[in-house]
């Protein structure tokens, strides 16, 4: 496989992952939290929806490693990135275990604790993402403002998950810390997703 069709899986695979994330992010689990119980009762199609939402991002997790691996696979770094987004696609997938079973819960407060235990598996696994990020950024020689925002995003990432167990009063801080970590993830992967589809590997190797 030529290393243009490997830009375009990676680009088209990123794309796959933010909307897969979107959907089951910010709207399934976002609906759980506000109203558990009854969202458990009366729209468990839509849990089980994000479920699936969830296990289509890891797939496509380790597709973007996989073609991010083989296009950069010269560089010293390369191995060491891959692991470390297989490692977060490993510890997203034991994180999707705990939603199944909000689907059985009886009551608010056992939703919230596996709800709440997913978030924090997850969370771990975003320190590690974090980390490939960092080094993607290291990896990735062109286009600059990309590399800058992909290595700013790791850095939060990993600052973020810090801070959720350093901090005993996170929750008066989490917008802020939400804002600065969506900001250059949103800029730098979103940015790298798009180039990689048009302009990646089009006229010269890396």
């Amino acid at each position: 496989m030529n290393r243009r069709k490997l830009s375009i899986i990676a680009g088209f695979s990123y794309f796959i992952i933010f909307f897969a994330a979107i959907f089951a992010n910010f709207y399934v689990i976002e609906t759980i939290l506000k109203t558990p119980l009854e969202t458990v009762t009366n729209n468990d199609f839509m849990i089980r929806l994000g479920i699936i939402a969830f296990l289509i991002t890891v797939v496509f997790d380790v597709v973007v490693a996989w073609a991010l691996y083989l296009l950069y696979k010269t560089h010293y770094l390369s191995t060491l990135s891959t692991y470390f987004r297989m490692m977060h696609a490993a510890i997203m997938g034991v994180a999707i275990f705990t939603l199944p079973l909000t689907l059985k819960a009886t009551n608010d407060t056992d939703v919230l604790n596996y709800i709440n235990t997913f978030n924090t598996i997850w969370l771990i696994g975003l320190f590690f993402f974090g980390i490939h990020l960092i080094l993607l950024g290291r990896i990735i020689k062109t286009p600059k403002f990309i590399t800058l925002f992909l290595i700013l995003a790791g850095l939060m990432y990993m600052i973020d998950t810090c801070a959720h167990f350093l901090l005993a009063d996170y929750e008066k801080y989490s917008s802020v810390f939400l804002t600065l970590v969506a900001t250059p993830s949103i800029v730098g992967e979103m940015s790298l997703a798009i180039w990689l589809l048009f302009k990646g590997f089009k006229h010269s190797i890396q």
